[in-house]
């Protein structure tokens, strides 16, 4: 899962260091247009469904915060 989310993600912002950033909502390296390809492109990969409540910023700041809520979310 995590080499998809990279996969996505580098696509996404190719100039990003997404395996070292742990801050990228409250830093402003993504910013509300990446989060909203973002969201399309982690529910057609993972087959998921975000809600609102999903995008807080703990949930796209890091990695690690992103499969989090894709785990939490495909357990739903």
């Amino acid at each position: 899962m995590k080499e998809e989310l990279m996969e996505i993600l580098e696509e996404l912002r190719p100039d990003v260091d997404f395996e070292n950033e742990k801050q990228l909502i409250t830093d402003g390296i993504l910013e509300s247009f990446d989060i909203v390809a973002l969201v399309g492109e982690l529910s057609d990969a993972f087959d998921i469904e975000l809600h609102v409540e999903d995008l807080v910023p703990d949930n796209f700041n890091s990695i690690e915060g992103m499969m989090e809520l894709i785990e939490k979310l495909q357990d739903e």
